[in-house]
This record gives C-alpha cells, structure tokens and sequence, in this order.
C-alpha cells in the first residue's frame, strides 16, 4: 500500500531535519524536492528511489504547481513510501496544504511532517529573538508574494503597520519597496528597525539592516537575491549582542576537501561546525589490490610478526576485512605489537578491538622511525601492509637494524571517475596527502588554485606541493585532521576577512 508523507526539510542546515523526516528519507521510494531542500540530505535516500526535481525559483517554475499535484498522485499509485519534501514546513506558505487537499479528494493516503519554519530559524541564525519582553510580544508572519491571480491584495495593511510588534515576510525581496511603502503608508514607523536574511542557516547566510524607510535601497546595495526573508520591529536591535552563527571561526569561507569520499566526512564536519561551507571534491579512490596472494600467506603465517605497523586507516580497514575473510579475528593477532601511524589510524584500530602498543609523537612515517629507534628490532619480523605506491623511511631504517620487513600492498591509490568540474572557487583547498595534491592538479588543473589559500596536513605533503610549484599557506603543527582545522582556524583569525598573503 501506498501512502505519501510531506515532508518539511527545515530552511536550509541539513542538521535541522526532524527525526521523522530524516527517518522517512530514508526510507522513500520516491522522493519529489524542492528547490530550497538542502541537496545533501538526498544522500540519506537509499539506493534505488527515484529522485525526482520540481524547484521553484523566483520567476522560474521546473513544475507548474498543478502538475506537481498530478506528480504526487500519480506516484503513490504506482510505488510505496513516496515523500515529498518541502523547505521549510509543508504548510508554512509551502502549499502544503495544496497538495494535501489533492491527495485527500483522490483517497489517497498521505502524512504530514512538519519542518521547522524559515520564519523562526533564520532569524535565530541571525541572533534576532521575534519576540522579546522589552521589544515585542507579538508576531506576524506574512506572505511577500501572494498569488498573482488575486484582484486585490488581501492583506490588511493598515492593521499589520500597526498591530504586531515583529513582522517576518517569506518570499518578499521581489515586492520589498510595494511593502516597505505600504507599511508607512499604514502607520507604521519610517523609523522602525528592518532586516533583510538572504540564505540564512548556511554558512553563505548574508544579513544587512536598515530603518525601514531605507531598508529596499540598502538590500539593492548589498545585492540580496531570493531566497531571503524580511523582518520588520525593533527586535532586529538586538541583533549586534545576540549574533552568534557569523562568529564562527570560519564562517562564510568555502574549503575544498580533496580525500576520498569515506574518509571526508569527519574533516567535512569539523569544518562545517566551525562555519565554513565545505566543496567536497575528491581527487582519489581507493581501490584493494584483490586476490592478494601475499597478504593471504601473511595472514596465514601472522604469529611469525613480532610487529604490525599500519600508516593509514585505509590500511587497517583492508587488513581486517582480509583477517575476517580468512575465518580469523582479533586473537590471532595476540603478543603482536601494533604500531599505528597516528591517531585517527589508532583509534580505527581501538574500534577492532586493538589497543596500539606505541604512538609517535609525529605522525608521519619519520614519527614512526623515532618510535622503532627506542626498540631493540634485532632480528625481529615486521609486517607493513600499504598503499601501492609510499615511501620507504620505515623499511629501509628496520633493515639497517637488523630486522626484517614484509611490505605488501593491500591497495592503490587512484584518479577517481566522472569528475565533476569545480562548481564554485575555493577560498581554501585542504591537501591530506601527496596524492590528493598530485591528482588536484592532474584532474583540475594548476588554475584552481590560483587565488587560493592552500591547506597541508604535514611536511610531507607540503614538499610535494612545492614540487608541483605552490606555496602551501598553511601547515599543521600537529600531522592529523584535528590538527589541520585548528591551523586554519589560526591562519583566518590571524588574516581576518582577507585571508590571502
């Protein structure tokens, strides 16, 4: 049976989707979007539902709002869980209430999820309370643009000029002079505090304020575009003590991550918590080197290692999925003495199971070589299961001490496939690695990074960008992820707004 459920997607932050609605993305059939839905929670949708388009824009409709109905209907006779999911709130000036009415003359089945509202979550974003004891203890919300079929305008200006204490248009930037006039000419104050807050929740959140007489000159200056909101009252006065989401570290800077998908997600979220809007661009893929004869017979023979080293969570995931393959767990590795190379590596291995018996103090294979040096490795077995392609410091330091090396590839580094050109410049590129910097330029080009400030994770990286012939802006102190947000942070606080040497 089938059933429809419209969804309200909130105004923007994909962190501000309800648990329902999360929940029912993913697990939708189909799935009908809007224009203002944040594109990244269509990640969450599992593989196989038909995503379908139907933005809206301003003067630019994809789907004529009765074809859209005819849409939803059509679906929910054919498939199973069909979502359509609306920024905002369904029936917050979404036509929700539209659609719904549709589906319940048809008989078919739907639910509504409710979203939080741009009305109350952009002007929080923007450190604007609507309602304040000392300011205002009422509020309106109104529609900037009503339906173009009307004679007249339905909304009693002169009441709303002189009722409410806050008054919060949607959809308005193209009407804000026709309500700017109409609100002096009801009595409302010329004088009143008004706030335009274009994209508001995403870290390209714009806000600009003005009295209320001036307010449609000051957005033209300032270039504000739909989507935006409009906000009237003298709460917007509190604005310059409250405002909290531009003084995020980051805020407004857009930063490339270049890693693989799967390992982009905790950079992508340590940078977006501290404001930045984050392009992901990935410049490798990792693909296991398979039917692996040598790691099999290392497996196999894992009790003659006196030591594993591990230099990248890459390394560890791969080992273990071959150990499990091979009908073995965690305690066929009892007495072997784990040495990973940092700490991301060693807590992937905590989550095996695996406490690491040495960590260096650098993480780089140097950092490694520093730890092997207080060890007497006379004579001892390592295994170093790898990338295809890394340098050698760690083997060629455990042979001019006595002991002995197994070096087997487990995977290869690759040029991923179906790039994508770069959808907007970077303020910051982030390198994690001399791979992620060698495939940039080979699948972007040197122009990328033009007139951008360049992040590295370490030395290592840094010299091979020097190689390619740029200059890194920003190093970590300390070689691990963590450690490459906190040198940014550093680097955009110490250079304010102009980040760029």
């Amino acid at each position: 049976m089938s059933k429809v459920y419209l969804v309200g997607s909130g105004p923007g932050d994909v962190k501000l989707i309800t648990l329902r609605g999360l929940e029912l993305i993913q697990k939708a059939d189909v799935i009908i979007y809007d224009f203002l839905v944040n594109k990244d929670l269509l990640t969450f949708a599992k593989p196989g539902a038909e995503i379908i388009y139907v933005g809206k824009q301003a003067s630019k409709h994809e789907l004529p709002q009765k074809d859209i109905n005819i849409l939803i209907a059509n679906k929910a006779r054919s498939k199973g869980i069909i979502v359509r999911l609306k920024g905002g709130d369904p029936f917050i000036f979404g036509r929700g209430g539209e659609e719904a009415q549709v589906l319940a003359e048809q008989g078919i089945a739907f639910e509504i999820v409710p979203g939080i509202t741009s009305a109350i979550s952009v002007p929080a974003y923007a450190g604007i309370p609507l309602t304040h004891r000392d300011f205002a203890s009422t509020v309106a919300f109104i529609t900037g643009h009503e339906d173009e079929k009307k004679e007249e305008s339905t909304i009693r200006w002169d009441e709303l000029a002189t009722g409410p204490d806050t008054l919060v248009f949607l959809m308005g930037v193209k009407n804000l002079k026709t309500i700017k006039e109409r609100l002096i000419a009801g009595g409302r104050d010329p004088d009143t505090q008004a706030c335009l807050i274009q994209w508001g929740t995403l870290p390209k959140q714009k806000v600009v304020t003005g009295k209320l007489r001036e307010i449609d000159g000051v957005a033209k200056k300032a270039g504000i575009r739909p989507p935006a909101i409009i906000l009237v009252g003298n709460v917007i006065n509190l604005r310059g003590q409250l405002q909290w989401f531009e003084h995020r570290p980051l805020f407004g800077k857009k930063i490339a991550i270049t890693r693989t998908p799967h390992q982009s997600f905790r950079l992508g979220e340590m940078l977006t918590e501290a404001g930045a809007e984050v392009l992901y661009c990935p410049t490798i893929d990792i693909k296991p080197i398979q039917s692996n004869k040598r790691l099999s017979k290392a497996i196999d023979g894992i009790q003659l290692y006196s030591y594993i080293i591990f230099t990248s969570t890459n390394a560890v995931s791969l080992f273990f999925e071959n150990l499990h393959a091979k009908g073995k767990d965690t305690r066929a590795l009892a007495g072997i003495k784990m040495l990973p190379i940092g700490q991301a590596t060693a807590s992937l291995l905590a989550s095996k199971g695996i406490i690491p018996d040495y960590m260096p103090d650098t993480f780089t294979s140097e950092g490694i070589v520093e730890v092997l040096k207080t060890l007497d490795i006379t004579g001892k077995r390592f295994l170093l299961p790898r990338a295809e392609e890394a340098r050698d410091i760690i083997v060629t330091f455990i042979k001019t001490q006595g002991g002995t090396c197994d070096v087997i590839p487990i995977y290869r580094a690759v040029l991923p496939k179906g790039v994508a050109p770069l959808s907007e410049k970077p303020d910051i590129v982030t390198f994690t690695s001399s791979s992620t910097a060698k495939n940039f330029v080979t699948l972007y080009g040197v122009d990328a990074l033009k007139d951008a400030v360049i992040a590295s994770i370490g030395p290592v990286t840094t010299k091979t960008l020097s190689d390619l012939g740029f200059k890194t802006h920003i190093e970590a102190k300390r070689y691990d992820i963590p450690g490459l947000v906190e040198a940014i942070e550093e680097y955009v606080k110490s250079r304010g707004k102009g980040i760029k040497d």
